[in-house]
């Protein structure tokens, strides 16, 4: 991978030169709406926009930039619905919550964020952190360092000992007792008051733990940790301020109320019934599966001193229940959006989830759209991010082979491009 310098020096001198067109010749184009690749194609981009898309390899004129894709499948960026872009999981997590500052952090951010650019995600929503997300995307915005577009949550936003409590696991005299600005409430009108300090903080989207979680230090995983009106009066005010409402959700009844209470998401959904996938259809409600971490939570429980025992125990009960679930979801017609959970697991190696979506029985032309035009959409962003055509923003990336039948390839970018600028060549 190439350094950071290097990589802002190739960004810098591609912005100088927008002036001039850039003609992408590509071996094959991948039309994620119709599921079907077009051969011997060339994209014109101009600034940060796609201009036009010519048959045949065109080059443009003397001063226009040619890019030779033709022995390769070019496809629009990625975009992955749940990523935490702060941290990695590592046996000292757990004591990094004491030992690390907002300035450690963020240098670890940024390069998660290179990694997750470089793996061909252009775009990721991140769902939770110390609000040195919100920093980070400000910063990757500027140019100062190189990242995907980031629409972030800031803080999650827990109940009282809820999985997103930052003082959990703490000694009594230190768990103190955080609320709304730290993110934490106990109603419906802290509900609100927490979604509108996400707003003044900065962030873009919403994201509530309506569930225990795997790795919080709590000895619950799965039990509801909000009321249907808490949950209301937080998807309410989120849409007041045209946020995106998503839900961390193992348990059923969790997700019921979820749903009830207006959320547009339910994150990881693990244990989910027959009668909430029905729930989730006839409210639109999508399921972002998250398969990856589940496996490597489920794997990591086996390391010996890895995870905290209480976390060991949950993460074997729940994380090798997500794919089966995944897999009955799809094929009642849950709406399915991608996302992975990548800081659970190593940042940039998101695109295993494609492979097991697919062992799950979703094919990969539906997986590609769920991760391009599906996400681009319930990012509202749907008229610009998620598919290759005239007008949309220029996040182009390129494989080797054909994705359509071995989702493999997508873990080797051969070319990274985003607004236009050239990453990965």
């Amino acid at each position: 991978m190439r350094t950071k310098v290097f990589t802002l020096v190739v960004a810098l001198l591609a912005t100088w030169g927008y002036g001039q067109k850039q003609y992408l010749q590509c071996g094959h184009i991948l039309d994620v709406e119709k599921g079907r690749l077009q051969a011997e194609k060339t994209l014109v981009v101009e600034g940060n926009r796609i201009l036009e898309i010519l048959d045949g390899y065109q080059e443009g004129g003397d001063s226009d930039t040619r890019i030779d894709l033709r022995g390769f499948t070019v496809l629009p960026g990625l975009i992955d619905m749940h990523v935490h872009i702060e941290s990695e999981s590592s046996p000292q997590t757990y004591i990094k919550r004491f030992t690390s500052n907002p300035a450690d952090i963020a240098y670890e951010a940024a390069v998660y964020a290179e990694r997750t650019l470089m793996a061909g995600f252009t775009t990721v929503r991140d769902l939770g952190g110390t609000g040195v997300n919100i920093a980070l995307r400000k910063a990757v915005d500027r140019g100062l360092t190189p990242g995907p577009r980031i629409y972030t949550a800031g803080k999650s936003i827990a109940t009282t000992g809820g999985h997103a409590d930052p003082t959990n696991g703490r000694r009594l005299d230190e768990m103190g007792n955080p609320g709304p600005k730290e993110g934490v409430v106990n109603s419906p009108e802290e509900g609100r008051q927490a979604v509108r300090q996400r707003y003044k903080e900065g962030s873009d989207v919403i994201k509530i733990t309506a569930t225990g979680g795997v790795l919080s230090v709590a000895k619950n995983g799965q039990n509801p940790q909000f009321t249907v009106e808490e949950i209301r009066a937080i998807t309410q005010t989120a849409r007041d301020y045209g946020m995106l409402a998503a839900a961390h959700a193992h348990g059923d009844e969790g997700m019921q109320r979820a749903i009830l209470g207006g959320i547009n998401t339910i994150e990881h959904g693990t244990l989910m019934s027959e009668q909430t996938m029905a729930l989730m259809k006839e409210h639109g409600v999508y399921m972002v599966p998250t398969i990856s971490a589940g496996k490597e939570a489920a794997r990591l429980a086996e390391v010996p001193g890895y995870f905290p025992e209480v976390v060991a125990q949950k993460a074997r009960e729940i994380g090798p229940q997500i794919q089966n679930t995944f897999s009955k979801a799809y094929r009642k017609g849950v709406p399915i959006a991608f996302g992975t959970d990548a800081g659970v697991f190593k940042h940039g190696t998101n695109a295993q989830e494609f492979g097991y979506m697919v062992e799950a029985g979703m094919p990969a032309a539906e997986a590609l759209r769920a991760a391009t035009i599906t996400n681009a959409t319930l990012l509202g962003a749907g008229d610009r991010l998620g598919q290759l055509k005239p007008g949309y923003l220029a996040d182009i990336i390129a494989v080797s082979g054909n994705p359509l039948e071995d989702v493999g390839t997508l873990m080797q970018m051969q070319f990274v491009m985003k607004d236009g600028v050239v990453y990965l060549p």
